[in-house]
């Protein structure tokens, strides 16, 4: 079962000054809320980490136990269903006060997409927002020729490193001169283009593997390219 705090969160970006109004208190590189809810019978910790990552727990505040129910998708008695819509009423509360919408789940394609925009004067589109699994998936086009030298999609972990690992991540597809395309495959954070040409493209996870200004030289290559 996906946690609820992912579902609610993805395409979020927090505003450090809306939280701390809010109630968060920072603590290192984090910023941790404790706030009880369903008449004080459960106390949820929030904590958002440098990145914009969020991890949730729920206590219950009679045992002081992890409230593991909640996630748990067999669960679906009226009393843990009761508790699960509280938990997603005050989430959602929080995502309003504290959060502003932004194009992509990782907070490093964000980043990269303004930066693109600052760069290159292009924003995203979105050519299949008419089919719900590839919605999200955003092109970043030459204005001349319609090109597109870079694409993000939201895609399982495990289509790049043939795994069982299927949590969703953002990547980065773009374009590369086939000479480099070994180097670039052995190096962390970047597979072989999922979707394309293998010699002529990559796929980078933007999970803050590779820092922004090395993907951002990748991306300049990329746009001279496709010109």
């Amino acid at each position: 079962m996906e946690p609820v705090e992912s579902i609610i969160f993805i395409r979020k970006q927090w505003m450090t000054g809306q939280m701390s109004a809010y109630g968060f208190q920072k603590q290192g590189d984090s910023y941790v809320l404790k706030k009880t809810f369903f008449n004080g019978d459960f106390l949820s910790i929030l904590s958002v980490d440098a990145t914009g990552q969020l991890t949730g727990r729920v206590l219950d505040t009679m045992t002081q136990d992890d409230y593991d129910p909640l996630y748990q998708k067999n669960a679906q008695g009226a009393y843990v269903s009761r508790v699960r819509a509280a938990y997603v009423e005050l989430l959602e509360d929080i995502a309003a006060c504290c959060c502003r919408d932004v194009l992509f789940a990782s907070p490093q394609a964000n980043r990269l997409t303004e930066t693109i925009l600052t760069d290159f004067q292009v924003s995203p589109d979105f050519p299949w927002k008419g089919n719900s699994r590839y919605a999200s998936y955003g092109a970043f086009r030459h204005a001349s020729n319609r090109k597109w030298f870079a694409l993000i999609m939201n895609v399982k972990r495990s289509v790049l490193t043939r795994d069982k690992d299927s949590r969703p991540i953002d990547v980065l597809n773009i374009k590369i001169r086939p000479d480099e395309a070994d180097t670039l495959h052995s190096v962390p954070g970047i597979y072989p283009a999922y979707h394309m040409n293998h010699r002529l493209w990559i796929s980078i996870v933007l999970d803050d593997t590779l820092p922004d200004e090395k993907i951002m030289n990748l991306i300049r290559t990329s746009y001279q390219l496709t010109r």
